[in-house]
């Protein structure tokens, strides 16, 4: 696909050249546009913004009403906040109306369309030919310098730009074509690069004496999940590789290797106090029909099996075994060997070196009119539309600075 405004000198010469069609991309390159600069945007997939249309199951939960700068992750921690207070969910909002787009609140804050994803990638679009936004797809990069202007050579010809933009995303979701290109750009021009892990991800276990864990898939609860002092509660799943559901994905990406994940099955309650009042009342129910009460069926005879007398009724229980599996079930502790690996995970941890990039404007500190924006960057958000706005905040800091520079 491609589409074009413009002679084929300004094409092959803008103003501002961002690699990557995605949300990051496409928010910078309109609203660049809009403050007068000639576009031109590459992308080496088929068709623009391929994440977008896969997210939130088809309807792209593209943003959050409870954004704040702590629920991101980097390494330079206070990075984030200035791109999210200069671009609001509000503004977001604002343009979805502008399209007649509806959307819905789902949980916890999270927006989605009321139709489909699609809505967005064709908004995006919409606003990049009212801007006259160049956007060429299917173009391999197989070389980019900086002789004074930035040099790109791709499969389509050779460019020439002041600006260049890197919004190539992570390394997630490999299958959508996700690639290393803007850590290998950014760490030609001497920045660093801040080691990329899978994030928002499921968990997996390959210890023996945690093989339990693999046998409930399918079993599912709400829990809180945490490492360290960071918890979550959401739902848990169980699967045939480890765990997953939104509070396992939430942890994954404050997990670190060999680092036990503590999982509560009981938030709120007290199960040995539960336990304790069957007791009281001389309950014959043996483990299994007993933690039923609370648990989903199947976990329950697993924790029976693993921490109770399960041929004895619970008013045999010694008060000992009532704290035990207490103890248990709220602070059960596991420990994963390893996530499902990028193909998996919905966004990557890591990234471009934040702590040579403006926060303001996201351009290179040392590499003057070099941006590098959305997912390629050492920011990751919460599960739930962060990342997304991320992008879309992240990639307006930087168009309005490319626009403010036409103007000076």
């Amino acid at each position: 696909m491609a589409f074009h405004t413009g002679g084929e000198a300004s094409r092959r010469s803008p103003d501002v050249l961002i690699i990557g069609a995605g949300a990051a991309g496409l928010m910078a390159a309109f609203t660049a546009a809009r403050r007068g600069r000639r576009v031109v945007v590459l992308d080496h997939a088929p068709e623009v913004g391929r994440k977008i249309l896969i997210s939130g199951g088809g309807r792209c939960n593209f943003t959050n009403t409870e954004m704040r700068a702590e629920r991101f992750i980097s390494q330079n921690r206070h990075f984030a906040r200035s791109a999210l207070s200069r671009y609001t969910p509000s503004q977001f909002l604002e343009l979805l109306a502008a399209h007649k787009i509806p959307w819905h609140e789902k949980k916890l804050g999270q927006l989605f369309c009321d139709n489909s994803a699609r809505d967005i990638v064709q908004m995006l679009l919409a606003e990049c030919a009212a801007a006259h936004v160049t956007i060429l797809t299917d173009v391999r990069i197989t070389e980019v310098t900086k002789p004074q202007d930035f040099r790109v050579q791709t499969s389509a010809g050779t460019f020439t730009s002041k600006a260049l933009v890197l919004a190539t995303g992570g390394l997630s979701i490999p299958k959508l074509g996700a690639t290393s290109f803007s850590y290998n750009i950014a760490r030609y021009f001497g920045l660093s690069v801040i080691s990329p892990e899978p994030a928002l991800v499921p968990l997996v276990f390959g210890k023996p004496e945690e093989s339990w864990v693999q046998s409930l898939a399918g079993v599912s609860l709400p829990v809180r999940a945490s490492c360290g002092k960071t918890g979550f509660d959401e739902a848990l799943l169980f699967t045939h590789r480890g765990l997953s559901g939104p509070a396992l994905l939430q942890i994954s990406s404050y997990w670190e290797a060999n680092q036990p994940v503590r999982i509560d099955l009981l938030p709120g309650q007290d199960m040995t106090a539960h336990l304790a009042a069957l007791k009281k009342a001389k309950s014959q129910m043996k483990g299994p029909a007993a933690l039923s009460r609370w648990l989903p069926h199947r976990l329950a005879q697993e924790l029976a099996r693993q921490s109770a007398p399960e041929e004895r009724p619970v008013v045999e229980w010694s008060d000992r075994t009532l704290r035990a599996l207490g103890e248990r079930i709220h602070r059960l502790d596991l420990h994963p060997t390893g996530t499902e690996g990028f193909a998996k995970a919905e966004v990557t941890r890591g990234g471009v070196d934040t702590r040579k990039l403006s926060s303001k404007t996201m351009e290179a500190q040392t590499v003057p009119n070099l941006y590098v924006i959305g997912e390629a960057v050492d920011v990751t958000g919460w599960l739930g539309g962060y990342n997304f706005h991320w992008a879309w905040a992240s990639g307006y800091v930087a168009g309005e600075a490319l626009g403010e520079s036409a103007a000076a």
